[in-house]
């Protein structure tokens, strides 16, 4: 590996430091209704974030605390000499995309056919963290 590769990674890894992700694939729901709840959670503190998604009556939500605090576990895997509450962790971004579609078909009058497109999506979360206590 050459020197200026080296040093760009270095840079590229000391940027991403107080950074943290986690993914959740074919979530079996539909994007337009997984983003209405991560919309209410876009660039809020984690402690408001969890509080929003378990009082909300939506089932997306379940999903999404999961997702939360499995992004916060892997905040503190990267980060172990940091604390969490002094850290003040936000959501940076949240970001759902449409997945696969099931596509079935359902009797329809007349001998016709109509389909039904069952969706899943894909819901990227990054953390981001304010300031570093060590």
């Amino acid at each position: 590996m050459g020197k200026r590769k080296r040093e760009s990674a270095a840079v590229i890894k000391k940027a991403n430091e107080n950074l943290a992700f986690a993914k959740l694939n074919n979530c079996p729901s539909s994007p337009r209704k997984m983003r209405l709840v991560a919309d209410q959670l876009r660039g809020e503190d984690v402690n408001k974030a969890l509080a929003i998604l378990k009082f909300s009556p939506k089932e997306a939500s379940r999903k999404l605390e999961k997702l939360l605090l499995s992004a916060i576990s892997n905040w503190q895997a990267k980060n172990e000499e940091s604390d969490v509450e002094k850290a003040a962790l936000f959501i940076k971004e949240i970001k759902v995309d449409g997945g696969k579609m099931l596509k079935r078909l359902r009797p329809a009058p007349q001998g016709r056919a109509h389909r039904i497109r069952k969706r899943s999506n894909h819901v990227t979360l990054v953390l981001g963290a304010n300031n570093i206590e060590n």
